[in-house]
């Protein structure tokens, strides 16, 4: 192999190991799972910093839930007093990273 196909597969190597490295230290970062009876299967909404029901069998299903609360649509989640605040202050957990969509992975 000449040099310059050693340091292209070096350096896609090296991105390859960044970029996993990024997507678990996200995955460290957010609040686990809620616990609430209502809702069995949840998806962490990267750019909202909140989770979102995706159990289908829920009466919940594609509800926002912050501070133990369920918000029917994004509207209703933005409109309240404790998500702006959460939104506004440091342990925001939101914003996205711009890989792999607004929900992650898998589901």
């Amino acid at each position: 192999m000449n040099k310059t196909k050693k340091l292209i597969a070096g350096v896609s190597s090296a991105s390859v190991a960044v970029m996993l490295s990024g997507c678990n230290d996200q995955a460290q970062d957010i609040p686990p799972e809620p616990t609430d009876a209502e809702c069995r299967d949840w998806e962490w909404d990267e750019d909202d910093g909140v989770y979102e029901c995706d159990d289908s069998g829920s009466r919940y299903f594609g509800h926002y839930f912050y501070g133990g609360s369920y918000f029917k649509g994004k509207s209703s989640l933005l409109k309240s007093s404790a998500y702006k605040s959460y939104k506004s202050s440091s342990s925001f957990k939101g914003g996205g990273s711009g890989f792999g969509g607004s929900k992650g992975f898998g589901g």
